[in-house]
């Protein structure tokens, strides 16, 4: 699967009393991640809600690791996990340097102007998820005896 990796600092409002960040502040830096996953996906997020389309969070996890604190920079990778007919699962990554500091995942569904699912848009399907994987040559097959 596709990976994509974005940036950010850890900002001062997004901390506690002791400069660390707010557990909540984790699922911002997923939407980021997810932003960022559609913007490079070519998916114009404004596009989407002008024709009646909208992505609606239905579950969200996060287990937590280490701590981030104030002016960390931070990585957010983000990965399509799972793509049906009517929802797509991220999986996140966020980590300082190499150090794993927390992971997680969500759930969202596309629904209409109504707030009914709707089924994701072939358009829509086909850049989540991005272009085939290159041939590897190295790859060996074995005839089934």
């Amino acid at each position: 699967m596709r990976c994509i990796s974005t940036q950010t600092r850890v900002r001062y409002a997004e901390t506690d009393g002791q400069r660390v960040a707010h557990h909540a502040t984790y699922l911002v830096w997923f939407e980021l991640g997810r932003a960022a996953f559609l913007r490079e996906s070519g998916v114009d997020y404004n596009a989407l809600e002008d024709a009646g389309m909208f992505v609606v969070l239905v579950d969200a996890q996060v287990h937590y690791q280490a701590p981030a604190r104030y002016d960390d920079l931070v990585e957010i990778r983000t990965t399509l996990d799972a793509l049906r007919s009517r929802d797509m699962t991220f999986s996140y990554e966020i980590r300082r340097d190499e150090r794993m500091l927390a992971t997680g995942s969500t759930r969202l569904v596309l629904v209409n102007a109504q707030g009914r699912p709707i089924a994701l848009p072939e358009a829509l399907r086909t850049a989540l998820e991005g272009p085939p994987e290159p041939f590897r040559g190295d790859a060996i097959i074995s005839p089934v005896a």
